[in-house]
């Protein structure tokens, strides 16, 4: 027997409605930072002579690409459930944390090609102007501030794919500042740091990219929720009264939300309709456990004792 207490795609719209519209505003004040900060490093780089600067400026693009990435999966993941697509579309945000780790890990190994290029011509590098410092240092002022206000936005509302954003804001917040020391060495006499520092930029930007790709591809392949949301689960349907125990619970992750199914186990000298309902009501419960969009239940019979 299988219950539901609810339509297949209904889903808590007030809630998705504060998630979609909290990730556009928040991706559209990231949109203006980096595209400013883009040029500012781009120019200053470019002028300055400062390889460090210019893969900072290839970072913040790449930020500005992501952005769009996350503007083009909101939109579409609170779409309503439809033929094509039954359990709603939830997982275009998973596609998107996974694209950007993509796009990350494809910056991160031009970054690493471009230093390495340079480190092995060392009599090309040339001493930086101190300009280039200066907006090292504001732009890591903004990246800074960019990260935490993200951060608190997808907290907030509980988006993975934001939190992928704003961890990108933060890669660059941390990448701005060995650029900063990258130029300030290459400013005393150190030429060699700053395409070391570019190249340190590239590592951690493949760090994050691989980081953003792994857990994306797990999410993706199905991966179970952690054990404190299957015991909220379990323990939400077992005190319900009728349900004599429950086995085979399993979970998987759509976007941010959970699906998952169970076997409960209900006194077979019930009706079946007195069975229904106390499965309906197991089911009713589950559902109140945060995240949890969707459980299938199947109800086994058993023998109790009288």
């Amino acid at each position: 027997m299988r219950t539901d207490a609810r339509e297949p795609g209904e889903q808590d719209g007030a809630d998705t409605t504060v998630k979609s519209e909290a990730a556009r505003r928040s991706t559209l004040v990231s949109v203006g930072v980096n595209i400013l900060l883009t040029c500012m490093q781009m120019l200053a780089g470019l002028f300055a002579g400062s390889q460090a600067l210019i893969a900072d400026a290839v970072h913040s693009l790449s930020d500005l690409v992501s952005d769009f990435v996350v503007l083009f999966a909101g939109h579409h993941s609170r779409k309503d459930a439809d033929d094509d697509h039954q359990y709603g579309h939830q997982r275009f945000e998973t596609a998107a944390s996974l694209a950007i780790g993509v796009l990350l890990l494809a910056v991160g190994a031009g970054m690493l090609w471009s230093a390495v290029s340079k480190l092995e011509h060392p009599e090309l590098i040339q001493p930086v102007r101190e300009i280039a410092l200066w907006v090292a240092l504001g732009a890591l002022a903004a990246k800074e501030l960019l990260f935490r206000y993200m951060l608190a936005v997808a907290q907030r509302v509980r988006s993975g794919m934001l939190v992928a954003n704003a961890w990108h804001a933060r890669s660059d917040a941390a990448s701005s500042l060995v650029v900063a020391l990258g130029i300030g060495g290459n400013m005393l006499g150190f030429h060699m740091l700053d395409p070391i520092a570019a190249l340190v930029v590239g590592l951690m930007v493949s760090r994050m990219g691989w980081k953003f790709s792994w857990e994306a591809l797990h999410d993706l392949m199905d991966r179970a929720v952690d054990e404190q949301t299957v015991e909220q689960i379990r323990r939400a349907m077992a005190d319900t009264p009728g349900v004599q125990g429950l086995h085979d619970l399993r979970t998987r992750k759509m976007g941010d939300f959970v699906l998952a199914d169970v076997h409960l186990e209900i006194d077979g000298s019930l009706t079946v309709e007195a069975g229904h309902r106390i499965a309906t009501e197991a089911r009713r419960r589950a559902l109140l456990v945060t995240d949890v969009l969707d459980v299938m239940t199947h109800v086994d019979p058993v023998r109790v004792p009288r």
